[in-house]
C-alpha cells in the first residue's frame, strides 16, 4: 500500500465510520477446533505476548481484513 492509498483510506473511514450494533459486538463461537500446529502457535504467542489465544486470532483476522480492504 502506498502512502497516498493509506491517507485515502484514513480519510474515508474518518468521514464514514462503520456502523456498529452493540448487541453484535461480541459474537461467541463456543469452540473452534484447530490442528496441533495452530494450537501450539497460539499457545506460544499467547504466552510470549501475555494475551489470550482469542486475542491472537482477532489480530490475525484484522490483519487479513486490512490487507483485503487495501486491495479494494
Amino acid at each position: 500500500m502506498t502512502e497516498e492509498e493509506a491517507f485515502a483510506l484514513d480519510e474515508y473511514y474518518t468521514k464514514n465510520p462503520p456502523k456498529v450494533d452493540p448487541s453484535k459486538a461480541r459474537i461467541r463461537i463456543p469452540m473452534v477446533r484447530t490442528d496441533n500446529v495452530t494450537a501450539e502457535y497460539l499457545a506460544k504467542e499467547a504466552k510470549a505476548s501475555n494475551k489470550k489465544p482469542e486475542e491472537i486470532i482477532n489480530g490475525l483476522v484484522m490483519e487479513k481484513l486490512i490487507k483485503a480492504s487495501a486491495v479494494l
